[in-house]
């Protein structure tokens, strides 16, 4: 199985403004900002310039949507992945904060598309407790068809010490480096296998 094709299809700031369709199964990524949410979906798609990143932590306000092609020998696959707005830097007003979180809340807990949640963890920094409420907020909600996976990022700058003990606390997460290729097959094969069983 790969990914042979990857286009960027729309952003909305809302759910009420996504104009998709409905019966693609999604995968949304969601994570800290500058977690290397961007790079590891342009990792994933095998192409450079899909996701924008910023300089600006936060920066990212909207959901944006990618078609993805996957292939297994002959058969040909579809769906979306989403990137969803980084949380934790964001310099905003309080106004358009709470209007952004307010969107984003509505978006995981009312679409009925998404398969899987990648919850991702910059390695470096494992016990934030942003984001250990980021997860359990995820889950606490989770329908019987939807799963969170926790993916720890930028395992590549861990020394080795690090990324065994990394290892030995979450034996079920992945761990990846974009930068490196590292994780990101087995990442891909277990998104498919979510998607399509």
């Amino acid at each position: 199985m790969k990914i042979v094709d990857a286009k960027f299809i729309t952003s909305a700031p809302s759910i009420k403004k996504l104009n998709v369709d409905d019966e693609l199964l999604e995968v949304a990524f969601i994570g800290r900002s500058n977690v290397g949410k961007s790079t590891l979906l342009n990792a994933l798609c095998n192409h450079k310039g899909l996701a924008k990143s910023s300089s600006t932590p936060g920066k990212t306000r909207l959901i944006n949507y990618f078609g993805v092609t996957f292939k297994n020998e002959d058969e040909k696959r579809y769906a979306h992945f989403v990137d969803l707005p980084g949380f934790g830097y964001a310099k905003v007003s309080k106004s358009l904060h709470e209007e952004w979180q307010k969107n984003l809340n509505e978006y995981i807990q009312k679409r009925e598309s998404i398969v899987l949640f990648v919850h991702l963890i910059d390695a470096r920094h494992p016990d934030m407790e942003i984001d250990r409420k980021v997860n359990a907020y995820i889950r606490s909600f989770c329908k019987d068809k939807q799963n969170v996976l926790e993916v720890f990022t930028k395992v590549d700058k861990l020394k080795q010490k690090e990324l065994s003990e990394l290892k030995r606390r979450f034996p079920n997460a992945l761990k990846v480096s974009s930068s490196k290729r590292k994780g990101i097959e087995t990442l891909s094969n277990f998104i498919y296998a979510e998607l399509f069983g």
